[in-house]
């Protein structure tokens, strides 16, 4: 099963039925013992980083995550969700992430080229490298995925997965270990974000 956390901020129930279309028993929460109960965690979210982590704080569900992350469990953060798992966010001010990927969530605005509008917004390819990542088994390299962000994820080399180029390559995925992020949207991206959801739920991711 898989745990979708409600903490108040995100596109939860497009998710869940994106996971329930890829055959996955989903459930959308907030409880810890279903937490802890589940094989996976996803941890979405939209808006501000700051509001964000401090509703996650404010809940009890950022110990958690990070407890449950720390023993083994598959963790994949999505869009901000994703920007919360770093050790830090520069929007707005200097705020702490969960700090499970190692890195900081930097605007967009500082790499790209002046003109380039800013929220990156809509279908954009991914790269991979040379070794591809068990998350996009399924993918080929220049599959497209939706994206809507002002922030990505920077200093953080050794995690990246994956990258669009918006003016300037960009981060697009990160992985450590059993802890997964995008910064996209699998849940808008149509099959090639079905693809990514139905690695992650495979033991092999």
């Amino acid at each position: 099963m898989v745990a979708i956390i409600d903490y108040g901020v995100g596109n939860l129930f497009s998710l869940r039925s994106s996971f329930l279309s890829v055959g996955v028993e989903t459930v959308v929460t907030s409880d810890p013992a279903v937490i802890r109960a589940a094989d996976r965690i996803v941890l979405p979210g939209v808006g501000a980083f700051g509001d964000a982590a401090q509703k996650l704080r404010q809940s009890g569900l950022a110990q958690v995550v990070v407890e449950q992350a720390r023993a083994g469990k598959p963790l994949l953060g999505i869009c901000l969700g994703m920007q919360l798992l770093f050790d830090k966010s520069l929007e707005y001010g200097e705020h702490q992430g969960l700090g499970l990927i190692a890195g900081e969530v930097r605007p967009i605005a500082e790499t790209i080229p002046k003109g380039l509008k800013i929220p990156h917004i809509g279908w954009n390819a991914l790269h991979f490298g040379a070794n591809k990542h068990p998350l996009f088994r399924y993918l080929e390299e220049g599959d497209c995925v939706y994206f809507v962000h002002s922030f990505y994820g920077a200093k953080c080399a050794d995690s990246v997965i994956a990258t669009a180029e918006y003016g300037a390559e960009l981060t697009a995925a990160v992985a450590h270990k059993n802890v997964y992020g995008c910064q996209f949207h699998p849940e808008k991206s149509g099959e090639v974000g079905l693809n990514i959801l139905r690695a992650f739920c495979e033991k092999e991711a």
